[in-house]
This record gives structure tokens, sequence and C-alpha cells, in this order.
């Protein structure tokens, strides 16, 4: 009968470890990160840079998990509902996490009670680019060409609610010009329409434009940002060039679902602060004009409150609304 007792007890025992255990032992098997946007974008290039760079660390498959839609808001969702045990972790953005909850009239998940923030991982600027047939040289000559041609020129957007999406609303109501916007799902299609020229311009974030801009496959008029980028050190700020007021920073984060245990959001915070802060990951950042960060998730997450108030009064501002 004392064996029988030992016995449940220890089993007992062990089954109260074991969330500790599993914590020390994590990964042990592959790891699904979310982008909520097509491959090809922003979202999907960060994923693949530090899905990488963890494989390498942890020994584990980092499978990147295209869901696009709704501006993030699909695979957002579908993150949001995965397993809160680390292996399930979302590339969140500006538009998943800010602006969608004010641009939008239901949402289908809380940007912070249905996510555990792990990092803030880059802050990238917009940039407005037209197709080379857009005789505009400057963001003056550009707000004078569009004003000529109210409702005609069409702006692309990676979908309804991102900051491409927001810059061009803001754009057009600093400026008093009107044009059509057009959403894709994602920067990838968005992009190879604009250098198809079906649309004649889009504010797209600098990672994707960089580099059609040096091919010369677009041109650049302005930054969205306060500051210049240093991967465009001759394109001035919209501000600067004529739009007083005008700002727009996009970013990028990584969360885990809401429950997700303590010790493994501080495993990850611990090991993609450390890969965004390698040489060659910072080059290759700097290349696409995008500025690394790497913060603590209570940091991300009092930064992603500021964002939300930001991008209400934005929103209101605009107009802008998507049902």
């Amino acid at each position: 009968m004392k064996s029988v007792i030992t016995a449940v007890l220890l089993a007992c025992a062990a089954q109260l470890c074991a969330p500790g255990v599993s914590a020390q032992q994590y990964p042990a098997k592959p790891i699904r990160y979310v982008v909520p946007f097509p491959a090809g974008g922003t979202t999907d290039i960060l994923a693949r840079l530090v899905g990488a760079k963890l494989t390498e660390a942890w020994g584990q498959q980092i499978i990147v998990d295209n869901r696009p839609g709704a501006g993030g808001n699909v695979g957002s969702e579908f993150a949001s509902k995965a397993p809160p045990d680390g292996y399930t972790i979302l590339g969140g953005t500006v538009s998943s996490h800010s602006i969608n909850t004010n641009l939008y009239s239901k949402m289908p998940y809380h940007p912070l009670r249905d996510f555990a923030p792990i990092t803030l991982l880059v802050m990238v600027p917009n940039v407005l680019v037209v197709h080379p047939s857009v005789p505009a040289k400057s963001v003056k000559e550009f707000v004078a060409f569009a004003k000529a041609r109210p409702g005609q020129l069409r702006f692309a957007s990676a979908g309804n609610g991102t900051s491409q999406h927001l810059s061009g609303e803001l754009f057009m109501m600093l400026t008093g010009t009107k044009m059509i916007h057009v959403p894709y799902k994602g920067s990838a299609p968005a992009s190879a329409d604009l250098l198809g020229g079906q649309v004649e311009l889009s504010f797209e974030n600098s990672t994707i434009a960089v580099p059609y801009i040096k091919a010369g496959r677009m041109r650049a008029l302005g930054v969205t940002t306060a500051k210049r980028t240093g991967a465009l050190p001759d394109t001035p700020t919209i501000a600067e060039a004529g739009v007083p007021g005008f700002e727009v920073s996009s970013w990028q984060g990584v969360f885990a679902p809401a429950g997700t245990p303590p010790d493994i959001v501080k495993k990850l915070n611990t090991e993609i602060v450390r890969i965004i802060g390698l040489p060659d990951i910072q080059r290759r950042l700097a290349d696409i004009g995008a500025d690394p960060v790497g913060n603590t998730p209570e940091q991300f997450t009092a930064f992603i409150k500021t964002e939300l108030d930001k991008w209400q009064k934005v929103v209101k501002a605009s107009g802008a609304k998507v049902d």
C-alpha cells in the first residue's frame, strides 16, 4: 500500500513539474511563424531572416505560414487562437496591432488582450513611389499633377488598414488631393501592379521599395517618416518636401498567443533580440531601410498602447473606415 501511495505522489509531482520542465526544454519541436501577409512582403522577409537564425540556434525548424487577408486580420486571428505553448508565433505589424482596431467596425481579436508581445523588431519608413510614367519628380510636382486629375490616380496598398493605406489617406487629407485606393492582399502583389503600370503610385514599405528604386523601376518622391532613411539619403521626407505635419511610421514585431508561459516568452525575446543585433542581420536591415529595435515584452506592450492612441486620432481625422 505504501508503495502505491508513493507512486501516486510521484506521478502527481511529475505532473505539477511538467510545465516547468517543458519550458526548460523548449523548443522540442518545429515552431510555426505566422505571417498575416503573402510571401515577398516586409513581414515575410523578416520572418524568414529571423526564422533561419532561430533554426541555427535551436536546431528546430521554423515554419513560415503565410495567411493573408483583411489587412493582417486573418492570420492574426488564427495565431490568437493557437495553443499558448510557444509553438505558434506571429509577425504582427502596425496594421494588425494598431490601425485595424480603429479602422474595422468589428475585430476578431484584441491586439493586446489576445496576445503576449515578445519584441518590436524594426521600424520601417514608407516611401511615396510612382511609376516611371508619372512625370512628377518631386512631392510638390506630384501634388499639382494629382490635383489636375481628381479621382483619376490610383494608389496601391498592402490592404485596407495597412500603413500604406493610411499614408495615402493622410496624404490626401493634408494636400487636398483625391485619389483612388486600391487594396491588395500584401505588398508583393501591390508592387507587381505598380511595376506593371496598373496603378500609378504607392506609399510602400522601404524594405520592398528600395531595391526597385535603385533599379530605376520606381521613382521615390519622399519618405513618410520624420527623418530621412539611410537607405535613401537623397530622398526628402514628405513633410520637408512640402506637406508639413505628414508623418507615418510602420513597424514590425513578434507576438505569441495570450497565456504563453512567461519563461517561454522570455526565451523567445532573448534569442530574437540577439538575432536582431547580429552584424549580418543589421547590414541586411540597413540595406532595405529597416531600423532594428529589439526591446523587452514590457517595453513593446507600452509602445503598442501609445500606437493604438496615435492611430485612433489619424483614422478619425482621415475619415477612413472598413466594414
